[in-house]
């Protein structure tokens, strides 16, 4: 499992964590309101029991002490509601005793109705016979609390979601500048690193008799150091913002070509697709060579060391097109952008930092672009690069 496997993993195991904590709540959230919900049921039936027995209680004897003792009571659960929205209805119309609710909404016939309707909604209303033929009706619905204690969990669920996503984004961010730290300094203690073995080399170089050495083996020897003086200084410029100049792209790309060529399989056909005319455009040669070679051994390891690989320049007004595209085995749809991430890899061996870092090399220091132009599984791939032909320095 490769480094960028791993950390998809992670957030795919986050995610789930956060999204089971998140339900979790909601769900006993939800559970406490159906609770809450049939207790304020409950004490609405004992009000509604108090509010008949208090109009039927005209008719009883008010000297009495069971009688004062039952009325104390009963008064006592009418007025301690102070939470639940109530409507007595009258069988004409009527409204009789509204408590805890905004008068100016049912000050109208339409916004009576409305409210009523709203209520049913929640409960189902509580008739209070009074005598035969003569019916009040007791509407209510949710107290402030039980809303409040409805809408909780979904206000809860916003803030964490959004309180992780700034953190996500202030991490990314934190991360990305970490990132370019540690490619600034790996970049630049690389070429330092690779800069006295190669100095010590070219001594050794010019100080070898050529007569006691073959002269193709010398000449070999030559260019492999200064393949590495290349390498060292492309390390070297990746470490800073490079300095951009108008040169040949046509030269540079065939440049790129012709080291690939030498180094690959017979079976490979590299074609090269190009204008008759020089393009000049603003790059930095060595970085972009880096990216063509990088591109270009992945369309070998593509193709398993056997195929057809194309490189072609198309010339626009404003902007320049290079594909290369290969026969090999394609890439899902799925992957188009993964592929680019740093730590994606689909070989045993290899950090996954090759495209990563065309793609640092084409965006950031080119202000161009580099994406999957087409792919298709065991039919090939073909990667574009755009760049600007016109650039302020």
């Amino acid at each position: 499992m490769n480094f960028y496997t791993r950390k998809i993993r992670w957030k795919f195991l986050l995610f789930v964590s956060a999204s089971i904590i998140g339900l979790g709540s909601l769900w006993y959230t939800n559970q406490l309101v159906k609770e809450l919900s049939i207790e304020e049921q409950k004490k609405i039936e004992i009000w509604a029991d108090a509010m008949q027995w208090m109009i039927e209680s005209t008719n009883l004897d008010s000297n009495s002490p069971d009688y004062v003792k039952i009325y104390e009571n009963n008064l006592k659960i009418l007025s301690n509601n102070t939470t639940i929205p109530i409507i007595v209805l009258e069988p004409d119309g009527t409204i009789n005793q509204p408590r805890n609710i905004d008068s100016l909404k049912i000050s109208t016939k339409k916004g009576l109705e409305k409210t009523i309707k709203k209520m049913q909604e929640s409960y189902e209303p509580i008739p209070i016979n009074l005598f035969e033929g003569y019916t009040q009706m007791v509407y209510y619905g949710k107290s402030t609390l039980l809303k409040r204690l409805t809408y909780y969990p979904y206000v809860q669920l916003l803030v964490i979601m959004l309180f992780i996503l700034v953190a996500y984004f202030a991490f990314s961010s934190s991360r990305k500048a970490e990132q370019n730290q540690v490619w600034l300094g790996l970049s630049k203690e690389t070429a330092h690193q690779l800069g006295t073995p190669i100095s010590s080399l070219m001594a050794w170089y010019e100080m070898l008799d050529t007569d006691k050495i073959q002269p193709d083996a010398y000449f070999e020897l030559g260019k492999d150091i200064k393949r590495l003086e290349k390498i060292a200084e492309r390390f070297s410029k990746i470490g800073s913002k490079p300095k951009l100049k108008y040169e040949n792209i046509i030269s540079i790309i065939n440049n790129s070509r012709n080291y690939i060529n030498s180094r690959t399989s017979s079976k490979v056909l590299i074609n090269f697709t190009k204008p008759e005319e020089k393009i000049m455009v603003p790059v930095n040669a060595e970085l972009f060579e880096w990216v063509i070679e990088n591109l270009c051994k992945n369309a070998v390891d593509a193709m398993n060391g056997e195929g057809l690989l194309e490189i072609t320049i198309k010339d626009n007004t404003q902007v320049l097109y290079i594909d290369v595209a290969d026969n090999g085995k394609g890439i899902a749809k799925s992957k188009f952008k993964t592929i680019f991430k740093p730590g994606y890899t689909t070989k045993k061996r290899g950090w996954g930092l090759g495209l990563s870092l065309s793609k640092r090399i084409i965006e950031e220091y080119h202000d161009g672009r580099i994406f999957v132009h087409f792919s298709e599984i065991d039919k090939g791939t073909k990667i574009r690069i755009v760049l600007k032909k016109f650039a302020e320095f």
